[in-house]
């Protein structure tokens, strides 16, 4: 179904880890942690762990997902250093793998999707990696 995709990538682009958006972030997700939220700390205010979930990753031409009914599988995230607020990131997004398998509704698609985050030097900050799961029923509705 997707296996025409692996491999693709979106274009790159930047992102801002803006102060009022991080801690709308925070507050959404029950952690008012001052390295988060309080401009008057002595360290530098860093985003939250998660806080990668908000940015543009670009589009994967070619892959078209609904916009509804698939199953949000697994999700880890990897980092080689804090996000700050206030920098510019650079986001993309790649397939890393797509495979099926049988259940007892019928027959599933997982799509593995990796997304990057580097700095304006193309330092890679962190990685994310996620699995969508296409159950029989979206299948059925993309008429695959």
């Amino acid at each position: 179904m997707f296996e025409q995709s692996i491999g693709k990538r979106s274009r790159t682009v930047k992102n801002m880890v803006e102060r009022g958006a991080v801690k709308k972030f925070a507050e959404a997700i029950g952690d008012p942690h001052p390295i988060f939220m309080d401009e008057e700390s002595d360290s530098r205010n860093m985003a939250p762990p998660t806080f990668p979930r908000v940015f543009d990753y670009g589009v994967i031409e070619g892959l078209d997902l609904p916009k509804k009914g698939l199953i949000h599988g697994e999700q880890n995230y990897h980092y080689e250093r804090p996000l700050y607020v206030g920098e510019e990131i650079l986001c993309y997004a790649e397939v890393e793998d797509y495979y099926e398998r049988s259940g007892k509704s019928g027959d599933m698609g997982f799509l593995k999707v990796k997304r990057y985050g580097e700095d304006l030097e193309g330092q890679l900050i962190f990685s994310e990696e996620q699995v969508i799961i296409i159950t029989e029923a979206v299948r059925r509705e993309m008429r695959v």
